[in-house]
């Protein structure tokens, strides 16, 4: 089951995932609201060659997101071997 809600209160945005935490490309459009705003003002070539720079760089944070996830799973999966879980590996590194 998955339900996903966003509230904007003030200047504070609240994202809020259900039975799950965010993924990465949920995490990157956040990022990338802080990072770069293209204005509905500019002309259309400028808006145009900067959503075309925001479309590159989400690309390149989902990918480098993805790279943690893993290593982050590798890490827990390293330490529950090494407590003596190893059987519950599978539930961190493939999810089942």
């Amino acid at each position: 089951m998955h339900a996903s809600s966003e509230a904007l209160v003030g200047s504070v945005m609240v994202h809020t995932t259900s039975g799950r935490g965010s993924t990465p490309e949920e995490i990157a459009e956040r990022a990338l609201a802080k990072l770069i705003h293209v204005s509905d003002s500019a002309p259309e070539p400028i808006r145009m060659q900067a959503e075309a720079f925001k479309g590159a760089i989400r690309l390149v944070l989902i990918h480098y997101m993805h790279e943690v996830v893993q290593s982050h799973n590798t890490t827990i999966a390293a330490r529950m071997n090494e407590a003596g879980f190893g059987d519950l590996v599978p539930f961190v590194t493939t999810g089942k």
